[in-house]
């Protein structure tokens, strides 16, 4: 298992969601326009990188790396109170956390979002982005949500 607390896996998460929301694409869309290398560097970088205001790093980073919008738009879908870009950035670096070993933080992150979990922590509107870190941990390993 990789680090817990790990502050830069939750800077990088963070500003996965943050980039998805401005430019309206799903989560696993901004993972692929990113690729490795920048996940990586993002990732090595993160502690310098958190100085700027997230909106600002993300700005930079799609015009850095050309992400275009699309049309997924999970904020204006939501009935509730929209969980912050930290809030959902701290729920995938936990699940990350559980998931991966020390050194393959990036790898884990990869297939997480790539995962049939993106689309149900996307879902504001269901209760599966507030559940406890293990639960969904368990979950993903099984490969659909527990019952409760």
């Amino acid at each position: 298992m990789c680090k817990r607390n790990d502050s830069d896996l939750f800077f990088t998460c963070s500003l996965i969601e943050c980039i998805g929301r401005t430019i309206k694409q799903r989560r696993s869309a901004v993972v692929a326009g990113l690729g490795r290398q920048k996940l990586e560097f993002i990732y090595d970088y993160a502690d310098v990188l958190h100085c700027e205001p997230i909106q600002k790093v993300a700005e930079d980073v799609i015009a850095d790396c050309g992400l275009h919008g699309g049309n997924f738009d999970n904020v204006s879908d939501c009935l509730y109170e929209v969980p912050s870009v930290f809030t959902i950035g701290k729920v995938y670096a936990r699940l990350i956390e559980d998931l991966s070993a020390e050194d393959d933080v990036i790898d884990t992150l990869i297939a997480v979002y790539r995962s049939w979990m993106n689309d149900v922590l996307s879902d504001y509107n269901e209760v599966a982005y507030f559940q406890p870190r293990e639960y969904l941990a368990e979950s993903y390993r099984a490969g659909d949500l527990l019952e409760a």
